[in-house]
């Protein structure tokens, strides 16, 4: 057997083109070691000694923060957690830090190499945003939630010092992107709020390029850098994991008011984007709270966004939970028809109707679906060929 190479001894070219072969084809979460890291406290966790090697690798300065009284403490600006940080202690997602009153972005420019692939788009999953399309999709450490059902929680519930990264600037990222012929650039597999700045700087690069870069997020962030963030990006997918306060608490370590504000500033700024629900029995399965979201939905964000109720799979502090049963994901289906909502989808689950696109008034099949095998039969640009309907996307 081939001797693996040490990364330090790679150019940098060499270690993304290993990164990637070794990674096509596998989803993200299974190639990271389990560390079992829990999240870390603002309060609790101090930053590494200015003599240990993780101190000189991470030392992009931050944005979206403020000074917050003496003692060089800040307060963190990005998500609504709004952290209180003191010096020489992070913020509750593990990746920013205050240094001296100066607060650094650890994970800018660094992705972890095991979590840097080329996927299909809709994989995010995006229906409605270039069918077919290959993203070079790229993630770090950390996140600002703490889902129980993660699938990436080895990768997101980490400190950046678990893993081995080389820094990629933007222009880097671009740059792959082009080499690899993937006309997007998808921020994903953990919570890309936490590197905001690295996705604004990646999108920035990227649109010069004509490279388009799509942002897959839990929507738990501040309206300020958001407005920002969507002048920039492509599309954004919103992972809304229910209809209460309750599960955003006690489930994900988060609120909900926040990411509604999400939803409805995306309305407002005309940005692509489109909604998932994970659909897990026992905790958001509930008929009368997903009547009551589809109905929201219909209300604040208009017909045309599409939403995916996903199967849940046994998976992190939830293994004890069966997986969602067909019958629950196609009742939600009707209800989110029912209030009015022209595109609706079932996700991971394997050659069902409802992952194909349908025109909303003709009912004429408009894509065809079999896991990430897309094909485009019915729409003709932007329209359905059969009664010229328009399609709420983007198509090219």
């Amino acid at each position: 057997m081939e001797e693996k190479q040490d990364a330090k001894e790679l150019s940098r070219r060499e270690f993304l083109r290993l990164g990637i072969e070794s990674a096509a084809g596998v989803c993200a979460f299974s190639l990271f070691y389990h560390l079992g890291v829990s999240p870390l406290n603002a309060a609790q966790t101090p930053a590494p000694t200015p003599t240990s090697p993780s101190a000189d690798m991470f030392n992009t300065d931050a944005r979206w923060w403020e000074t917050a009284g003496r003692d060089n403490i800040v307060r963190c600006a990005l998500c609504p957690h709004n952290c209180t940080v003191p010096d020489g202690a992070r913020g509750l997602c593990g990746v920013r830090e205050n240094r001296g009153g100066k607060y650094k972005a650890l994970v800018y420019g660094r992705p972890v190499i095991q979590a840097i692939h080329i996927d299909p788009i809709e994989k995010k999953p995006l229906f409605h945003y270039l069918p077919a399309a290959k993203a070079l999709s790229f993630g770090t450490a950390g996140c600002n939630f703490i889902c129980k059902f993660c699938q990436n929680w080895d990768l997101a519930q980490s400190k950046p010092e678990a893993f081995k990264s080389e820094y990629i600037s933007p222009k880097e990222m671009v740059a792959l992107a082009k080499e690899k012929q993937t006309p997007v650039i998808a921020c994903t597999y953990n919570e890309p709020t936490i590197f905001a700045e690295y996705v604004y700087d990646v999108a920035v690069e990227g649109n010069k390029e004509g490279i388009k870069t799509v942002m897959i997020s839990n929507g738990f962030i501040n309206e300020k850098p958001l407005r920002e963030l969507c002048k920039v990006l492509s599309s954004i997918k919103i992972d809304f994991k229910a209809f209460t306060e309750k599960f955003y608490k006690e489930t994900c370590g988060g609120e909900m008011a926040p990411v509604m504000n999400t939803l409805k500033v995306l309305k407002e700024t005309g940005i692509w984007f489109e909604m998932v629900t994970l659909i897990i029995p026992t905790l958001n399965d509930d008929e009368k709270e997903n009547k009551e979201m589809c109905q929201w939905i219909i209300k604040n964000v208009g017909p045309d966004v599409p939403i995916h109720f996903s199967q849940f799979h046994p998976m992190f502090k939830l293994m004890n939970l069966p997986r969602t049963p067909l019958e629950t994901l196609e009742k939600c289906h009707t209800f989110a028809k029912e209030a009015g909502i022209h595109y609706v989808y079932l996700g991971n689950v394997w050659n069902h109707k409802y992952e194909n696109t349908f025109c909303p008034v003709c009912g004429k099949l408009l894509i065809r679906r079999q896991g990430y095998f897309t094909k485009i039969e019915g729409l003709k640009e932007n329209m359905c060929s059969e009664c010229g309907e328009k399609i709420a996307g983007v198509w090219g």
